[in-house]
């Protein structure tokens, strides 16, 4: 138990198994209190947990596979509670553990090969690696330097998550572990141990394998030790992504997991992450990768590769509530849409001018009117357009206004408005029902507004769009509408139609910049509670007793205002604080 207090409490379970002569560790396993017993600090307890014995044979539980016909408590109850045994992080018993080579060897040898891996044990395994590498980092990095075999046969078992979490501190990306134990991870730097993830997408077919390689190869973009930086943005091992990625014989899952990583590489808004917030402190023990041009250049030498899997020739057909997809676009084209519109974000003046050579942003905006319902596409191609418009290269800009021709597919979708029946398109309605309103009318929409924004600033665009008259039209007679429409501070809904010009992201300021009349609201919430506008619980009470009388009642609405009072007071407080 936390606590007793003597002559209140009788003694703990575990004590009274403490006290027999003969008790074994499954009677205390067995015993529900065992853990708070363990967090209390238990002297007697911990004394007899911290023998080498004891230790082993929690190792045991938590490592060792038992037959299907064994009891329930031996396979479960038992591995659950030495798992939570260890996570106490009673530093007794850790010592015990990574100061023996013979429990160390133990505890590993659950990775190894002929070794069953169960997902339960694994996520078991992994807690308590992870907490000796929190807990005993300098003691387990070292077990692990003088066995080397160990990180190639946990990046074998890399498709278990529970493994993956254990590799992703091992190798130093994560802020928490590398920021304090740098010193004690540096001959990681030198293994191939990068290599060996990457090559998981040539030699496994497992998409969960695919994504958990990805998913460590996008922590170390996060958060690496500087050479493992200098090496995940190398030409040569952006080139080894690739190479895998665009293998034909290999699946889908690996081009959709390669790409991730180039995008988790060139993506400026990683640097916002949480992650990076709670690691910017520690900057002097790791690094953020970025993108070089060498490392962009490298990418841009197999995209045209990639952008030829944006054109296929497959008849696999997916029926949908609207009709039917022939092709559907399929995660990988949607990867590589999304790498295009990533690559125009980081600024890089080649990488635009391969993009426009090759028709890739030409390429993702007809994708965007061919399949009208996917609207993560639509998001992703909006960011490209966006970032074309934004930029500061007018041959970006034209580009997009000329040869893509935005602003005339935007027309011919509005004039239609209706899923075409004669169009030789991917999305096909269905011959039963009418066909449906296209669903990027509102993608259309905002990519319309911010046109009319930039062309204040932009003598491209307002040009561009003054010569066409049907756009000035549809400005007027469409759009203007629309707008008003879908403006929400407009709506007689209960939104406070007073805020009509403030930005629709204004909900901040809302608070802040509102004053309070605490006078006259406790005017009104005294007139309210006077003629009974609003329910009050006590004097509903009141009422009801049998010695109600006139100041019960007054007290009833006294304490309620005062109440509601000073909710009001500390809204306004704290909002002018803020």
């Amino acid at each position: 138990m936390f606590w007793r207090m003597t002559g209140l409490s009788g003694a703990s379970p575990v004590d009274t198994i403490l006290d027999k002569e003969n008790f074994t560790l499954e009677e205390l396993l067995d015993e529900d209190e065992i853990i708070q017993e363990c967090k209390a600090l238990n002297s007697r307890l911990i004394n007899f947990l911290r023998d080498k014995a004891q230790v082993e044979q929690l190792l045991r539980y938590v490592v060792e596979e038992v037959p299907e016909d064994s009891e329930k408590k031996r396979s479960f109850k038992f591995p659950f509670i030495a798992c939570e045994i260890f996570t106490c992080e009673i530093d007794v018993i850790l010592r015990t553990l990574v100061e023996d080579e013979e429990l160390m060897d133990l505890l590993f040898s659950f990775v190894k090969p002929d070794h069953p891996h169960s997902t339960l044990l694994s996520g078991y395994f992994s807690k308590v690696v992870i907490c000796l590498m929190l807990r005993k980092t300098a003691p387990l990095m070292n077990y692990v330097q003088g066995h080397p075999e160990i990180v190639v046969q946990l990046v074998d078992l890399i498709g278990i998550t529970s493994i993956m979490e254990v590799l992703i501190r091992l190798i130093g990306a994560d802020e928490n572990i590398y920021s304090n134990y740098g010193d004690a991870m540096q001959w990681l730097e030198n293994t191939d141990v990068l290599e060996m993830i990457a090559d998981k997408f040539s030699s496994s077919d497992s998409p969960e394998v695919h994504a958990n390689a990805a998913e460590i190869l996008c922590a170390v973009t996060r958060c690496a030790p500087p050479s493992l930086a200098t090496k995940i943005c190398s030409p040569s091992f952006v080139g080894r992504l690739f190479h895998h990625a665009l293998e034909e014989s290999r699946p889908k899952s690996v081009l959709v997991h390669s790409l991730s990583v180039c995008i988790s590489l060139l993506d400026p808004k990683r640097l916002a992450s949480a992650s990076y917030q709670a690691f910017k402190s520690n900057l002097s023990h790791g690094a953020l990768v970025t993108a070089s041009p060498e490392t962009v250049d490298g990418m841009l030498e197999s995209l045209g590769n990639l952008l030829k899997l944006l054109d296929t020739s497959a008849e696999n057909v997916l029926p949908t509530t609207y009709g039917y997809l022939r092709p559907p676009l399929g995660k990988h084209r949607l990867k590589i849409v999304e790498f295009i519109s990533v690559l125009l974000t980081i600024g890089s003046e080649t990488a635009e001018k391969e993009l426009i050579r090759q028709s890739a942003i030409k390429r993702s905006i007809d994708l965007f009117f061919e399949y009208p319902y996917n609207n993560f596409l639509h998001h992703h191609v909006e960011n490209i357009i966006v970032s074309c418009l934004e930029g500061k290269r007018t041959e970006l800009i034209e580009h997009v206004l000329n040869e893509c021709d935005i602003v005339g597919k935007i027309l011919v979708a509005e004039r239609l408005s209706s899923l075409s029946t004669e169009s030789n398109g991917p999305t096909v309605p269905s011959e039963e029902r009418a066909p449906p309103r296209i669903g990027n009318v509102g993608h259309m929409t905002r990519i319309a507004n911010k046109l009319i924004q930039l062309r204040n600033s932009n003598s491209t665009i307002q040009a561009h769009l003054q010569e066409n008259t049907e756009w000035v039209e549809w400005q007027t007679n469409v759009l203007v509408k629309r707008n008003e429409v879908e403006n929400v501070y407009h709506w007689a809904c209960g939104r406070p139609t007073s805020l009509h010009d403030r930005g629709r992201d204004s909900d901040d300021d809302d608070y802040r910049d509102r004053d309070y009349d605490v006078a006259a609201l406790a005017n009104n919430l005294s007139q309210a509670f006077r003629y009974g506008i609003y329910s009050n619980d006590y004097i509903e009470e009141a009422q009801g007793s049998l010695e109600r009388d006139d100041e019960v009642i007054l007290k009833c609405e006294l304490y309620r205002n005062i109440a509601f009072l000073l909710i009001l007071v500390g809204c306004k407080s704290i909002s002018k604080s803020v």
